[in-house]
């Protein structure tokens, strides 16, 4: 059965994208059946993991309507080694169009079911708004991973999403819990960097990923090239970062088993 997770983070640019097609590529590198669910209509997951999103035929948006299973519209992504349930501009209509379904918020829950035993672990990358289709998400997963930078601006979005999370937790999915803050783009030659880091340990304590993810441009040049980081440039000290991340989150998961 598999553990399903959200990439969450309501403040945009923080590498939510990012670490889901590394963690991604990372967990299938360890022998990890993983899924990645593209849930932003941008469609960065599909492009960053090979796929061309404008060539798609089935996404998600038709997953959310019904009118295709998850098993009909997943992809494999060539090189990263995991699936992909790819998404294109036609997600950003399925706002509106989910708002007069019955069971909007459990869409993709109810749809992920059916492939539950297929994966260990499936990640779901969110849009940075509180929209329909993060709501599915948070709905659909039993846990939370908050990608976030340490800087001042990134702690008071934190509060908000935590806030969010709780709402979700009380009302919709009693499941749901923050599983850990990744801290990326790090550079400890910068102070504040380092005390905002200190400040997240004090206050969440083991909630804070161990694997800290180093600003690295190898990182950034992976998506044009529509490969994650670990396959572009595996020796790149980004790549290396999420490899023992994906490493991290196995042994937390046994752990709580």
């Amino acid at each position: 059965m598999a553990k399903i997770f959200c990439i969450a983070n309501q403040k945009g640019g923080v590498g939510k994208t990012t670490t889901t097609v590394n963690l991604a590529a990372g967990l299938a590198q360890i022998g990890q059946r993983a899924l990645v669910v593209d849930l932003d209509p941008q469609g960065n997951a599909t492009m960053g993991s090979g796929i061309d999103k404008r060539t798609i035929e089935t996404s998600v948006y038709d997953v959310l309507l019904g009118t295709a299973a998850v098993a009909d519209a997943r992809r494999r992504s060539p090189q990263g080694g995991y699936d992909l349930l790819p998404a294109n501009r036609e997600l950003a209509g399925a706002e509106i169009e989910l708002v007069g379904l019955e069971h909007r918020n459990e869409r993709l829950r109810r749809a992920l079911a059916a492939v539950a035993d297929d994966y260990d672990v499936v990640l779901i990358d969110c849009p940075p708004s509180l929209s329909l289709l993060t709501l599915n998400g948070l709905v659909a997963a039993h846990g939370v991973i908050v990608p976030m930078q340490c800087e001042y601006f990134a702690l008071e979005g934190l509060s908000d999403l935590v806030n969010t999370i709780r709402q979700v937790h009380a009302n919709l999915n009693r499941d749901l819990q923050v599983i850990g803050l990744l801290r990326v783009m790090f550079d400890p030659r910068i102070t504040l960097q380092q005390q905002v880091s200190e400040q997240l340990k004090g206050h969440f304590g083991d909630k804070v990923f161990d694997t800290v993810i180093p600003r690295n441009v190898r990182l950034a040049e992976a998506p044009s090239y529509g490969q994650p980081g670990l396959v572009f440039d595996p020796a790149s000290k980004g790549a290396q970062a999420y490899l023992a991340f994906a490493q991290e989150m196995v042994r937390r998961l046994a752990a709580a088993r």
